[in-house]
C-alpha cells in the first residue's frame, strides 16, 4: 500500500481492484463478497495512514475520471484528480474552487472529507452525489450528504462507493481566478512540496465555539479567524516543530505537518501523533482530532 498513499507507508493488501465503469461495480463487489474478503474503498490515498501490516482484504478503487458540463452543471466522476476538477472550472472562468487548488487526491476523497482551503469547501458546490450502496445506485442530495467541517455523512457509510457528483459554480473573472489559483499554488507548494511524503495537515483546526475554557483563555484574539483556531498554534506552544520518531518528522516550519523522510514507518507516525495529542491535552485540556484516516489498525479510530 505504500505505493498508493502519499505518505509512502503501508504493508501489502491481498488484492487491488480498479474499476473504471460504474456499471461493472455490482458484479465486482459481489465477486469480492463471495470470497468473504474485507473490502476497502480507496481514492487517491492522500489522507491515509495504512498500517505496516497492511490490509488483509481487497482494496477497490473506482477510477472513472470523466468531467463534463451541460446546462450549467458539471458532472464529474469521483476518480478524477481533484486538481483536474479545479482546473476544468478555472479554465471556463467559473469561480469558487480556485482557492482549493493544489489539494492532493481525487474528487471522491474531497467529497468524503469535505475538503477545503482558504474559506472554500467542496460542500458549497455539490448539488448531489451518486453512490453505489452495495445493492443499488442512489442519489444523495447536498443536505443528505450531511457535510460539516472536514467531514460528511459518507463517513458513516464506509462501504458505499462514490461514483460521481453534480457541481454548480458561477461565472467569474477568468484572469482573477487564474491569478488567485497561481498564488495559492505557489504558497501550498512551498508549505507542502509535491514530492514530500505527507498527508498535508494532520490535525483538524478547532472551532472556537467548541474549545474548553483553558484552551479558549489561552488563545490570543488575533489567532482566531472565521470562528476557528489553527491546530498548529496549540502545537507550537508545546514545542512540536522538529520532533522526530525514527524516519518521521514534524516540519521545522509548520507544527501541523508530519512527513516521512523516506525511512519512516506507520508505527512511528502513530507514536508521534499520540505524543503531540498528549502534549496538547496536558497543556490545554484539548483533544486534537486527526484529519487523516486509518487503515489496518485494530486500535485506532478514523473520524
Amino acid at each position: 500500500m505504500s505505493g498508493f498513499t502519499r505518505f509512502g507507508l503501508g504493508g501489502p493488501a491481498a488484492y487491488l481492484v480498479d474499476v473504471q465503469d460504474a456499471a461493472a461495480l455490482p458484479h465486482v463487489v459481489n465477486t469480492l463478497r463471495e470470497q468473504k474478503l474485507p473490502l476497502l474503498t480507496l481514492g487517491g490515498g492522500s489522507n491515509l495512514i495504512v498500517s505496516d501490516a497492511g490490509f488483509d482484504g481487497a482494496v477497490l478503487r473506482f477510477v472513472g475520471k470523466r468531467i463534463a458540463r451541460k446546462g450549467g452543471i458539471t458532472t464529474a466522476e469521483t476518480g478524477a484528480v481533484w486538481q483536474d476538477v479545479v482546473d476544468f472550472h478555472s479554465d471556463l472562468g467559473l469561480t469558487g474552487m480556485e482557492r482549493m487548488t493544489g489539494i492532493p487526491g481525487w474528487l471522491g476523497g474531497a467529497i468524503y472529507g469535505n475538503a477545503g482551503a482558504y474559506g472554500q469547501t467542496i460542500m458549497d458546490f455539490v448539488e448531489n452525489v451518486r453512490v453505489f450502496d452495495g445493492l443499488s445506485v442512489r442519489e444523495v442530495s447536498n443536505p443528505d450528504c450531511r457535510f460539516a467541517y472536514r467531514t460528511s455523512g459518507f463517513k458513516s457509510h464506509k462501504d458505499w462507493i462514490l461514483l460521481d457528483a453534480q457541481l454548480r459554480l458561477v461565472e467569474g473573472d477568468r484572469l482573477e481566478i487564474r491569478q488567485t489559483a497561481a498564488e495559492i499554488l505557489a504558497t501550498r507548494n512551498e508549505k507542502f512540496p509535491p514530492t514530500m511524503k505527507c498527508a498535508g495537515s494532520i490535525f483538524k483546526n478547532l472551532l472556537v465555539a467548541g474549545l474548553p475554557e483553558k484552551a479558549l483563555n489561552s488563545v490570543p484574539q488575533g489567532v482566531m479567524r472565521a470562528g476557528k483556531v489553527p491546530s498548529a498554534w496549540f502545537l507550537e506552544q508545546v514545542s512540536s516543530k522538529g520532533m522526530k520518531r525514527g524516519g518521521i518528522e514534524v516540519a521545522s516550519y509548520h507544527a501541523n505537518l508530519i512527513y516521512n523522510t523516506g525511512s519512516g514507518t506507520a508505527a512511528e507516525v502513530c507514536e508521534l501523533i499520540d505524543e503531540l495529542k498528549a502534549r496538547v491535552l496536558a497543556a490545554f485540556d484539548l483533544q486534537l482530532e486527526e484529519e487523516v484516516q486509518y487503515v489496518g489498525f485494530a486500535d485506532r479510530v478514523s473520524h
